[in-house]
């Protein structure tokens, strides 16, 4: 079944809102964004996503976006923010990666951005960029370049990267552009591990609790 992380909350009746819908990750914004939350106020939704139950009787993770943080970054947000996940947008190496799971704690999963050569097959390395994270990493994610831009990218590429993904044992989500009423015909025809959507559920810039819902039954089928 594709996981469903719903991306960028800011506010405890949002996150109060989800309960009992099917969810498996909820991320805050620690880099730079609109969207971004101090660490004292993550930690507050936090506990709240703690008492959170999903259609299979547990809480969503909690996953933390950075953008090339060092680890003193991450330790200082850690301690106000008891993350499940570091999600690692910037130019962070495989060693780095290492480092955040072996000497934090927690899990860390890698971002790329598909571009327009990647997309158009100029390029062919793409996938090629995952293999030296292997044994390093929990997961990888695809997104269009820049990241919360609202824009898909060219999805043929999904079933490379989530080949090179599963060579190395990791689940692939993917972001970019998707929203109530396109993931169903992006699952119609790829199978990734997991989806991720910011923008797609928001109305006027605030999180909107019934596209949420909407987003989250209909990757899963209810």
């Amino acid at each position: 079944m594709t996981r469903v992380k719903i991306c960028g909350l800011r506010d405890s009746e949002t996150v109060r809102g989800m309960d009992g819908l099917p969810v498996d990750e909820i991320g805050f914004v620690f880099a730079k964004s609109k969207r971004q939350v101090s660490p004292a106020l993550a930690g507050e939704l936090i506990g709240e996503v703690k008492k959170l139950r999903t259609s299979s009787g547990s809480s969503p993770q909690t996953v933390g976006v950075f953008v090339n943080p060092t680890l003193d970054d991450l330790r200082s947000v850690l301690a106000e923010a008891p993350l499940d996940v570091v999600q690692l947008h910037g130019e962070e190496t495989a060693e780095f990666c290492a480092q955040v799971r072996n000497l934090l704690g927690v899990k860390a999963w890698k971002v790329f951005s598909v571009t327009a050569e990647d997309s158009d097959g100029t390029v062919s390395d793409g996938p090629a960029r995952l293999s030296s994270f292997a044994g390093v990493i929990d997961g990888f994610l695809i997104d269009t370049a820049g990241g919360g831009t609202g824009v898909t990218f060219a999805w043929h590429v999904i079933d490379r990267y989530a080949e090179a993904a599963a060579q190395i044992g990791v689940p692939l989500y993917v972001a970019g552009g998707l929203h109530p009423d396109n993931v169903s015909v992006l699952l119609s025809g790829y199978t990734p591990s997991g989806v991720d959507v910011s923008s797609g559920v928001e109305t006027d810039g605030i999180k909107d609790i019934q596209k949420i819902r909407l987003f989250a039954e209909r990757v899963k089928g209810v």
